[in-house]
Formats: C-alpha cells, sequence, structure tokens
C-alpha cells in the first residue's frame, strides 16, 4: 500500500506587493503553483490513500482564486485516482473561531474528499483494510481530550493530526505559531500507530520511524529564513512531501516556484557607507543563484545610524527592482544596558521584540494572526527605512 502525506498548503496565502500579468498576488500564484507541482508527481506516483494533515487554506475565508484553484486541482486527482480516498484535515489557520462561522472545507466533499473539521474522526477504508483516525486542530483545544488509539481487526492504523508534538521544534516556532497544542509522544503512542501523519511545523522531519512532519509546500511565515535554517539543521533538502511504501518512508521534492536566498551575513564594523557599499553590491554579485525574481535577504550587523544614512540607496533599489522581495536588513550596533551594579545584559534587537509582542497580543477572533504580526513589522521596516533615507 502506498500513502502520500502532505500538510500546510496555506493556499490563498499573499505576501510582498509584486502582481501576476493577470493583477494576482504573485506569492499567492507561487503557492498555488507549489501544490500544482505535487498533484503532478501524486498522479505520476499513484497512491492508494492522500491525507493532507492541515491548513489546506492560509485563512479561514480563503480568497476566491485559492477556493476555485483547490477545487480543479482535487478534480484532477479525483479523475487520475479514482479509486485513491483523500482525507483532509482543518488546521488552526482554516479552523473558524466559532461554530456559527462555518468553513468553507466541507464543499470538497461533493468532489468525494473526507474532510474533518472540529471532532476527532475515525474513517475506515475496507477496500484497503485501513482506518484512519484524523484529529483536528481543534480538538485538541476542547476541555477534553480526544483519546488518540487505533481500531482493533484493521490490517494498517493511521493517525493523521495538526499539532506540535513536544520537542519536535524549537521556541521560536511555538512564538510565531502559537496555534497548535502541545501533544506529547506518549499520547501518540507511536508504537500502536503503521504511520502518524503530523502537520503544523513546515519543515519535513522524522520524528519516529513511523511518524513524520511533511513540512510545507512553500515559504508561507513571516520568518522564512528561520525555516531555512531549521532544513540545514535536520538536513531536509528543500520542500516537498511523504510518500510511505508498504512502510518505507521516501521524502518527495518538489521544485520551488519562488528560491528564498539567505545571502552570506556582512559586518559592516569600521566600514565607511561607500565601502559598506561595495561589500552589499559584490554579495548580491555573488549570489547563487541570482537574486533576479526571487526573494533574497542580506542582513548587515553593526550600520551605524550615520553610515545608513550615507549608502547608495539609489543602488538599493536597484537590487529591489531586480529581485521579487529584496530586503536589507540593516541592523544596528548591539548597545548594552545595567540592569544591575554588576550584570551587563545585551539588548534584543528591536524587531525581535516587535514580533513576540505581536504573536502573544490577545487578538478578536476574526482577526488573523500571521497578518497582524506581518503588517506589524512591515510598519516597523517601512519607519526604520523612511528614517535611515530622510
Amino acid at each position: 500500500m502506498k500513502i502520500a502525506h502532505l500538510a500546510d498548503l496555506h493556499l490563498g496565502f499573499r505576501q510582498f506587493e509584486r502582481q501576476t500579468p493577470r493583477g494576482g498576488n504573485q506569492r499567492e500564484a507561487d503557492v498555488a503553483e507549489a501544490f500544482k507541482r505535487a498533484v503532478d508527481d501524486l498522479l505520476e506516483q499513484r497512491p492508494d490513500l492522500i491525507l493532507v494533515a492541515g491548513d489546506v487554506f492560509h485563512s479561514v475565508r480563503p480568497t476566491n482564486p485559492a477556493i476555485l484553484f483547490l477545487f480543479r486541482e482535487v478534480q484532477r486527482l479525483r479523475a487520475g485516482l479514482p479509486d485513491a480516498p483523500i482525507v483532509m484535515l482543518a488546521g488552526d489557520h482554516d479552523t473558524p473561531r466559532s461554530a456559527e462561522t462555518g468553513t468553507i472545507l466541507k464543499l470538497y466533499e461533493v468532489l468525494g474528499v473526507e474532510i474533518v473539521v472540529d471532532k476527532p474522526r475515525r474513517i475506515t477504508f475496507p477496500k484497503l483494510d485501513t482506518a484512519v483516525l484524523a484529529v483536528p486542530s481543534q480538538a485538541l483545544h476542547s476541555a477534553e481530550r480526544p483519546a488518540l488509539r487505533s481500531e482493533r481487526g484493521v490490517a494498517r492504523n493511521i493517525l493523521l493530526l495538526h499539532a506540535e508534538v513536544e520537542g519536535a521544534t524549537g521556541p521560536e516556532w511555538r512564538v510565531l505559531n502559537p496555534g497548535p497544542s502541545l501533544v506529547s509522544r506518549a499520547e501518540i503512542g507511536f508504537a500502536q500507530w503503521d504511520y502518524v501523519a503530523l502537520g503544523n511545523y513546515h519543515v519535513a522531519q522524522e520524528i519516529e520511524a513511523n511518524g513524520w512532519y511533511a513540512g510545507s509546500l512553500d515559504y508561507v511565515t513571516n520568518n522564512p529564513w528561520g525555516e531555512l535554517q531549521d532544513e540545514k539543521k535536520i538536513s531536509t533538502k528543500g520542500k516537498g512531501y511523504i510518500l510511505v511504501d508498504n512502510g518505507r518512508v521516501t521524502f518527495r521534492p518538489v521544485a520551488p516556484p519562488r528560491r528564498f536566498i539567505d545571502l552570506p551575513l556582512l559586518d559592516a564594523a569600521g566600514l565607511t557607507a561607500k565601502e559598506l557599499d561595495a561589500r552589499i553590491a559584490q554579495r548580491v554579485h555573488d549570489a547563487k543563484p541570482a537574486i533576479d525574481d526571487q526573494v533574497a535577504r542580506l542582513v548587515v550587523t553593526n550600520v551605524a545610524r550615520a553610515t545608513a544614512a550615507d549608502l547608495d540607496h539609489a543602488a538599493i533599489r536597484g537590487y529591489k527592482g531586480r529581485a521579487l522581495n529584496f530586503h536589507l536588513d540593516l541592523r544596528r550596533p548591539e548597545t548594552r544596558r545595567d540592569v544591575s551594579l554588576s550584570a551587563p545584559v545585551e539588548r534584543r534587537p528591536l524587531r525581535e521584540t516587535v514580533r513576540e509582542f505581536l504573536s502573544r497580543r490577545p487578538l478578536d477572533a476574526a482577526m488573523d494572526r500571521d497578518a497582524f504580526v506581518k503588517l506589524g513589522l512591515t510598519y516597523l521596516d517601512e519607519t526604520e527605512q523612511a528614517e535611515v533615507e530622510s
């Protein structure tokens, strides 16, 4: 039996201001293209069962193009793999705050997709002799936690879960993604399952030999650079999905529509504005792949206010014009302040302080947390850039 495990599609995700020739957001189109490429590969691999472990959409109220796009892609799967059941789980991003709100995910039931939104549901597929216990994000926030137990009398038991497994992610991920509840390894009980398909963490990662995060198909968080660093730590080769063929787990990479390029860190200590201009230009020149039409970042530390003001801003605008997005992250020299007579403490960068504050601030139920944090950081960047250019 062959199982395809995808997660965190985040269809409808929007970022930056660049538009497609047809007037849509370019990053939204990128995210859709990544899923289309995954569907192309699924049609070639021909799995017997397809699992999507939550956050199908980026928000409870996705854009109309995202809704229509998913409908068309699911139709492609139904036509190409008519005998392969599809199970989709609601994650924290596409779970309504109240039962009255409803969810667009139910629309896809007309295509024969098994949709699980608020309560755990065990779905049995007799032809596959397989049972899937699907546990959506909302179920883990209820007063009574669901019991994660396998089913007797079937050849295969699969757990489909959108949650954070305790100890699987770092503290920064929890600050930026406070939605899902923590689930312990003991609570899951990996030994009782033939496979555990996890969603929420955006980097493909093995938790147990039979339990994996599939990761997202594109960089759809407020901190893609942290994702890139995690990928290096875990030795994950980019984005893709998981294919389980008779117990053998394989990561299926999906070619990204857009590259995220984190240029090597640059230390500006002791450099004049002209010298720093030259170093920045060299970093951009040496970028592989080139920054053209990609998303790029260059972090420059120890940049004095006067040096930042004297930089060649015309050249910087040129870099921004070449890339889909070019972020020159200028960081001032870190200062120290005394909190006692004997304990100097290094102050956190302002951007990280603002990010953490906005990530924890109470919000109205209808407000999108990611969009709120992103907007706050955008305002901070614009303010700092305006201050530099003035």
